[in-house]
């Protein structure tokens, strides 16, 4: 009966926790605040350069179109990633990752912004005759490799001056790091002062990316941070049915598409006003969704300039880097608060925080993330040594029961009520708490849930090699040997576990390893690692433990004899 309840407790838990994080997920729910503007057919062009109300709805709909103008797409080149700039709109159109690898093709790079998602960095003014990511551009000649003595590179566009007003957009893209700063120049040749508002925008179709799977989902969609309301989803549908709610105005936060081990963000300056938005994108055979900020800039007097600086993180969510981000620009950072929390964890971050820092102190020491893990297996195995060696006496205890109750299952078999008077006798004889060994594991699974967050979130574990055949392990093992070894080692634990005196629970306990092997099969390597090794020290525990009751047992047994 306690292998039963000990299994049945553990399956349940984890089954509960896991549909609670698919639930909240799929509903995403928020605090009832504003409702985002819905999009209107044709944006709203202010009539004068006067000051005047600004929403999403002045942020020009739809996807940027080349028409018969000619456009043509400017490669830049960093020591991090190649990026496509197009002159349309000097949109960043594609970022090619040089550390990363294709999901599907490994010989590719992995690439963030695409064509195939829709996927761009959108940014333009909101101004009567001021250029928006529909105007067509000309880059200025220059630079567009990062060389060996330099710190960063410049890409400089420039829009058709209209009324002798003259806009330019200046990209400065930094050595060793994923962070553009996407200036902004207002160059007022008029005579009339210009007050505008500066719109920055992620646009991605639904789809998630690819290696997704159905059983190991992560989530894809816009995010937003401000202190008032912390990290808020914003789920797909929610923009699709015009339904989305989310704080729209502060002073602080940021704005970003959050995938699996990748995000981008357009980060406004701290303490500077800013206008949250999220709507559909109506053009197209496949509508992507668009989610940025909109934020003013300074009053241009007439033949003065003036210019708006946002930063644009684009690239993997390596925790270390984003919490740099996160820190005021007066401790080398960008203000960017809340950024590390792009790897979500869930409810369990207080949990799985300390122990990513120390799955990243031990990688320090031993230079390779799978030995990591199993270090950290080891090191939590230890910690919780005395739970587990309880749980295990309990399940030993009970094991040498288990023919006693047998015997009283067949002499009371007909009579529930006599045959539970029996078995709790039984119990407070050879002093056995029949539940002894499920406080123990119920203590550990949020430790365990958390480790679970930890592996399958990581971007450190993408393309990280561990042994031989081992080369991702973020991706399922190729020849399914961990899996395997995996079910082996269940099967084992099995046997070491009290037989259920049912016949039918002694099948399905039978059955488990099989059914948790097979969904195995599917799980990045780098979780099945941690649950073989944590199977195998288990194994030898219990091993022990079941040796030592036993030995005391016959002891006993020879001394009343």
């Amino acid at each position: 009966m306690d292998t039963r309840r000990l299994i049945l407790v553990f399956v349940f838990s984890f089954s509960l926790v896991m549909l609670w994080e698919a639930w909240q997920k799929h509903n995403n729910p928020q605090a009832p605040l504003a409702t985002a503007p819905a999009a209107t057919a044709t944006a709203p062009v202010p009539e004068t350069s006067a000051p005047a109300p600004v929403s999403a709805a002045s942020v020009p709909e739809g996807n940027a179109t080349a028409g018969s103008t000619k456009t043509e797409i400017v490669k830049v080149k960093t020591d991090l990633f190649v990026a496509d700039v197009s002159t349309l709109g000097g949109t960043i159109v594609g970022l090619e990752l040089n550390n990363y690898k294709a999901s599907e093709d490994k010989s590719r790079n992995f690439s963030l912004f695409d064509a195939k998602h829709q996927y761009a960095a959108q940014s333009g003014l909101i101004g009567e005759g001021l250029p928006n990511h529909k105007t067509v551009f000309a880059a200025v000649s220059g630079s567009r490799e990062l060389t060996a003595d330099a710190k960063s590179v410049e890409l400089r566009l420039e829009a058709p001056a209209v009324d002798g007003v003259k806009v330019s957009k200046i990209y400065t893209f930094n050595r060793g790091s994923y962070l553009i700063n996407v200036a902004t120049e207002i160059d007022n040749g008029s005579k009339k002062e210009i007050t505008a508002h500066a719109y920055y925008q992620l646009q991605r179709d639904t789809a998630a990316p690819a290696g997704e799977s159905s059983m190991v989902s992560t989530y894809t969609g816009p995010a937003i941070y401000t202190e008032q309301e912390k990290y808020q989803k914003i789920n797909f549908k929610d923009i699709e049915k015009g339904s989305a709610k989310f704080v729209e105005k502060s002073d602080n936060g940021w704005m970003a598409m959050v995938q699996h081990y990748f995000v981008s963000a357009w980060i406004p300056q701290e303490k500077q006003a800013r206008e949250f938005f999220v709507r559909k994108v109506e053009s197209g055979a496949n509508p992507a969704v668009t989610a940025g900020v909109i934020v003013p800039v300074a009053t241009v007097a007439p033949g003065a300039k003036a210019s708006n600086v946002v930063s644009l993180y684009a690239g993997p969510q390596i925790q270390s880097m984003l919490e740099q981000l996160a820190k005021p620009a007066a401790e080398g950072g960008i203000g960017a608060q809340g950024l590390p929390l792009v790897v979500d964890y869930g409810w369990l971050t207080i949990v799985a925080a300390p122990i990513f820092w120390a799955l990243e102190a031990i990688h320090k020491l031993v230079g390779n993330w799978g030995w990591a893990i199993v270090v950290l297996t080891i090191g939590i195995k230890a910690v919780f040594y005395p739970l587990s060696a309880a749980s295990y006496k309990s399940m030993a205890k009970m094991k040498l029961l288990t023919p006693r109750l047998m015997q009283l299952k067949e002499r009371f078999g007909d009579d529930k009520q006599r045959l539970n008077q029996e078995m709790m006798k039984l119990y407070q004889t050879e002093k056995v708490n029949p539940l002894g060994g499920c406080l123990p594991i119920l203590i550990q699974i949020p430790v365990f849930i958390a480790l679970y967050w930890v592996l399958l979130g990581a971007v450190e574990m993408r393309d990280a090699p561990w042994i031989g055949w081992i080369t991702d392990l973020a991706s399922p093992d190729p020849y399914f040997i961990l899996p395997v070894i995996m079910m082996a080692s269940m099967f084992i634990q099995t046997k070491l576990n009290p037989t259920p005196p049912d016949p039918i629970q002694a099948k399905v306990m039978m059955a488990m390893p099989l059914i948790f092997g097979v969904m195995f099969f599917w799980f990045p390597a780098g979780l099945v690692l941690y649950w073989v090794v944590n199977n195998v020290l288990s194994i030898a525990q219990q091993w022990q433990i079941t040796r030592m009751i036993d030995a005391g047992g016959k002891a006993a047994n020879d001394a009343k004899a």
